[in-house]
């Protein structure tokens, strides 16, 4: 126990420190692109490319630390992280758009392995102390929400060239993790058996209409906040305000999509996952309602708080329902195509964002107005497909 302790500690300080380099990315990341961009509409093709990176070296990096254990694959994490950050300063400095991209991809790679602290804290916890343990790191989040925004606030304006200070400090926070990590205390794992997994094919998982709906929810919940999320920044700044306050509005969305943690699997358990995920997509509704009513302060936080929270009843909720609906032996099929569509309808959402705030009108009112009113086919298709699951017969 005192190993599984101390573990966790080294993973919600990993959440806390080395994790605020992602607030970081995405609030300057499209403003950074706006300024280097050959054309307005690919100016969130950097935060595009970090989720394209995470979800082409996720599975990769499960198999390296499957090989070589969890500590390996956290150095090669912040090695690659803390590289992301050298090229995209380059990039800056250089005024090269092509390899500030480069460096995005880059910091996928540590995107994609931070997703696996959570799972990392279970590894030596006992029965009772994992549900915790992944509450701790999960905890990690909101520190992360808090100090990645100060470090942008603090640091965006401290170069001539925007930004630089910014992707420097990313890289001092990436040199922190080889000294976290050396206290990681977590046994490489056990060679696999050599038996086949049971379960039943991909092509009759997919037809399940439970998992169906279950990757259909995920994925709109995951791709809307990302869609209204990545274009956050450049509404505020183009609505005439400073990043610093976009920085603050984004660190209030970071909190409200992890704060929830805490409770929603409780109501997972008392209400159920379909009526968790239902409520998530009218929060994502009310959200998108909000940043439709006006480009005050007060709209752009209340937007992005309703936003963080509806996707984290829709996202958690979802999640639950796919694990209710398929066995352990198929599931790494399930999880790794629900990945597949998850980290896609990302990748397009982060992609579309930029051309629907640059190019769908004459103005930041105008681009965000688009952005918010392209939420609406994708919340009728899954809230949909919800009430046609609700409504087909229980089986016998």
């Amino acid at each position: 126990m005192d190993s599984a302790r101390r573990n966790v500690a080294v993973l919600v300080a990993a959440q806390a420190v080395l994790g605020s380099q992602m607030p970081i990315n995405f609030i300057i990341g499209g403003l950074a692109g706006q300024i280097l961009a050959p054309n307005p509409c690919l100016a969130t093709l950097p935060i595009s490319l970090i989720v394209l990176g995470s979800a082409l070296t996720a599975r990769p990096m499960a198999r390296f630390m499957q090989r070589h254990g969890r500590q390996a694959g956290f150095m090669l994490a912040v090695l690659a992280g803390g590289l992301g950050a050298a090229v995209s300063a380059a990039g800056l400095w250089q005024g090269s758009f092509l390899l500030f991209l480069a460096g995005a991809m880059l910091t996928g790679v540590y995107m994609s392995a931070q997703g696996f602290y959570r799972f990392a804290a279970t590894d030596t916890a006992t029965e009772d102390f994992a549900p915790r343990a992944i509450s701790w790191v999960m905890a990690g989040g909101l520190v992360s929400a808090i100090i990645g925004p100060a470090i942008v606030r603090a640091t965006s304006d401290l170069t001539a060239v925007p930004f630089l200070a910014s992707y420097l400090a990313v890289i001092a926070l990436n040199l922190l993790g080889p000294i976290l990590f050396l206290f990681l205390d977590i046994p490489r794992p056990a060679a696999p058996s050599q038996s086949e997994p049971a379960g039943r094919p991909l092509s009759e998982l997919l037809r399940s209409p439970p998992i169906a709906v279950a990757m259909i929810c995920g994925m709109v919940s995951y791709a809307l906040m990302n869609l209204v999320m990545t274009s956050t920044p450049l509404a505020v700044v183009g609505c005439g305000y400073q990043a610093s306050n976009a920085a603050d509005i984004v660190s209030a969305h970071v909190l409200a999509m992890f704060a929830p943690s805490f409770f929603t699997g409780h109501l997972i358990a008392r209400f159920g996952a379909r009526l968790i995920v239902g409520i998530g997509l009218v929060i994502l509704a009310c959200a998108g309602a909000v940043a439709l009513s006006g480009v005050e302060l007060s709209h752009f936080f209340g937007a992005l708080i309703l936003l963080g929270l509806g996707w984290n009843f829709g996202f958690i909720g979802a999640t639950t329902m796919l694990a209710q609906n398929h066995s352990p032996q198929e599931r790494g099929r399930v999880q790794g195509v629900n990945d597949l569509f998850v980290f896609g309808g990302v990748f397009v959402a982060s992609l579309s964002s930029g051309g629907l705030m640059n190019c769908m009108g004459g103005s930041a009112q105008t681009g965000w107005s688009a952005v918010n009113l392209a939420m609406l086919p994708f919340l009728v298709l899954a809230g949909a497909s919800l009430i046609w699951l609700a409504m087909r017969p229980a089986k016998i």
